[in-house]
């Protein structure tokens, strides 16, 4: 076989590898030869692939060793912040996934924490952006550092909807600044998510939750004790409830989504989150959240009916009734979770903590 046959040999290797969805487009059987060679060198094809940076001695050196294609777009993601002083070292990657990866990173000791994780986005060619056009009705085109795109927004959105490659590297940099902003204001408002710490262009690095040998699990590798379920799915009505607050729903919560560790739960994966009154989907995609969260408690023996949990969260932060049908919403929904309360023998300072509010209320 000729070096150039080795060479997408190993192109079409690593596609397979890092996406589950790819066929071959040339259908191919075994080692049979393509029809055509490209005439693309050896290092072309791995520095279009990866975004290689390979011939850049970035002086960073880690004890987790990644595969030799995963390098050079894992080390150069997280530089910027080896180099800020964030983090000293990469020590495993913790959890793989279609658009991004994540890994324990040591921290350096000036932020106060021994452990933080790194979310990193897979490499340009892999990532999956087919889909989300839903979530982006609504939102603003975020650019680098959280900002919109103000007068250049026209531009970039046509550029993303002829998906070039400037487009497509754009609504890569707003699908991450979303879930970057998004966890900010959570996580400034009591939210249970993972503390942001910094973004590049290429990665979130946040809090970690585990220890060093074990990252937290999700929540739907656990099962829960009857009481234990109950508080927990209050905390997670707590957590919508905090998000509708801000105008946001998660756009993909499930059980997969949550983690869990020492009892308490961190809501993870934002990239996805909508704005409540500017998507028109957001309905739909608030009522599947609401009914992905009901399922998986409810085989943890806490049954309550999505639809009426919907219908009161809906009422009270999308429509525009009447104030005394407001008053009564509250009522009903603060009946209902009191109705919870009982069965776990009382918990004053969670139930405070879920109280829902009008919107706008102090």
């Amino acid at each position: 076989m000729t070096e150039e046959n080795l060479d997408i040999e190993h192109y079409e290797r690593y596609e397979a590898l890092y996406d589950p969805s790819w066929v071959d487009p040339l259908g191919r059987r075994g080692k049979t030869k393509p029809k055509r060679q490209p005439k693309t060198s050896r290092d072309q094809i791995v520095a279009d692939l990866t975004d290689d940076t390979t011939d850049v001695d970035l002086g960073f050196d880690t004890t987790y060793r990644p595969s030799r294609y995963e390098q050079s777009w894992l080390l150069s993601s997280l530089y910027t912040f080896y180099d800020e002083g964030l983090i000293t070292d990469v020590l495993a990657q913790v959890k793989g996934g279609k658009e991004a990866s994540v890994y324990l990173c040591e921290a350096n000791p000036t932020i106060g924490r021994e452990f933080v994780a790194a979310k990193v986005y897979r490499p340009r060619m892999f990532r999956n952006l087919r889909n989300d056009a839903m979530y982006r009705q609504g939102r603003e085109i975020l650019v680098s550092g959280g900002k919109p795109a103000g007068r250049d927004a026209g531009y970039i959105e046509r550029a993303i909807r002829n998906k070039s490659a400037f487009g497509l590297q754009a609504a890569h940099t707003s699908w991450l600044m979303y879930e970057f902003t998004a966890l900010e204001r959570l996580y400034v408002a009591g939210a249970a998510v993972p503390r942001p710490i910094a973004s590049s262009d290429n990665a979130i690095l946040m809090s970690y939750h585990g220890d060093e040998m074990l990252a937290a699990p999700t929540l739907n590798a656990v099962h829960l004790a009857p009481d234990e379920a109950n508080a927990l799915f209050m905390e997670v009505l707590r957590n919508i409830d905090l998000m509708l607050q801000q105008d946001l729903i998660h756009g993909d919560l499930s059980a997969y989504n949550i983690l869990y560790w020492q009892g308490k739960l961190t809501i993870i994966d934002f990239p996805q989150v909508v704005n409540l009154h500017g998507n028109k989907k957001a309905g739909f995609i608030l009522k599947r959240d609401i009914i992905r969260i009901c399922e998986y408690f409810a085989q943890q023996g806490v049954s309550w009916d999505a639809g009426v949990l919907f219908d009161e969260f809906w009422h009270r932060y999308v429509k525009d009734p009447d104030p005394k049908d407001l008053a009564a919403d509250q009522s009903r929904l603060e009946l209902m979770l009191a109705e919870l309360l009982k069965e776990t023998e009382g918990n004053p300072a969670l139930s405070q903590s879920l109280g829902l509010r009008r919107r706008g209320d102090e």
